[in-house]
């Protein structure tokens, strides 16, 4: 119970790897909040399979991109469960923007929701956190913030911005005794890519460029980076950066 009585708050909790991170730090002893974008149904789905289990969860709706909603939300979580002690910020989204054919509202879309979100959710969290000089933040960022995937550069680059973000606001917060690190995920089986799964020719392309030969890691892998991340194990890592990408980041893989 690696994560026994610890207040957690995982945005995007509702589905894919954030469900998986949710699920695994229940195990783990935590009480989680599990905070969709728009629906408490799913939400509570999640909840409901985590109590089932014998964890501790409550269900929360929250648009990350609206910095009041974030803050109401806090003040929720710290008012049923205590404060909170580590923050997990998993809410995305994903398609398409090719240059040129991208309309203004998707572009902004993309960017306050992957990018301005986890600054607003970070935001929340920080002063509490360093006036109790405690405190783990984790951000999901993407193998995508370390080459460039086509036609997908607004979603690069909001990943990207996350992993640099984390090494700025590591800087500031590790002195208060406040990690923040992020994991960057491969291709990776979720409901975002469901389109993508379910084309064999891409699922062979994808398989023959990674030197495992998965094409997709499942949640559950990523879920276990998170763990590590928010446990003891990770005392010495602030501002990281972890890849779990099933090596596709390293290059081409010879087959």
């Amino acid at each position: 119970m690696r994560l026994a009585k610890k207040v957690v708050v995982v945005s995007g909790g509702s589905q894919g790897i954030g469900e998986a991170i949710a699920r695994r730090y229940a195990r783990e002893g935590a009480h989680v909040a599990v905070v969709s974008s728009s629906s408490r149904p799913k939400a509570q789905a999640v909840v409901t399979g985590i109590e089932v289990a014998g964890g501790t969860a409550r269900a929360y709706v929250c648009d990350v991109r609206d910095s009041r909603q974030v803050i109401a939300l806090l003040n929720d979580v710290e008012r049923d469960m205590g404060p909170v002690d580590i923050l997990l910020n998993a809410a995305g989204v994903f398609y398409p923007t090719p240059a040129g054919a991208t309309a203004e509202e998707d572009f902004d879309r993309m960017v306050d929701i992957n990018f301005k979100g986890a600054w607003n959710m970070i935001s929340a969290v920080a002063p509490g956190m360093k006036a109790r000089r405690s405190g783990k933040i984790i951000c999901l960022a993407s193998v995508a913030s370390v080459y460039g995937v086509a036609p997908f550069a607004v979603y690069c680059a909001t990943k990207a911005a996350i992993v640099q973000l984390v090494r700025a606001l590591a800087l500031e917060l590790a002195p208060y005794g406040v990690q923040i690190n992020a994991i960057s995920p491969g291709n990776t089986t979720t409901p975002m890519n469901e389109a993508l799964r379910g084309d064999p020719a891409t699922v062979e392309a994808i398989a023959a460029a990674t030197p495992s030969g998965r094409a997709f890691s499942s949640v559950d892998d990523i879920a276990a980076v998170a763990l590590f991340l928010a446990s003891d194990d990770s005392r010495a890592m602030h501002g990281s950066c972890l890849l779990a990408d099933e090596g596709i980041s390293c290059g081409m893989a010879a087959h």
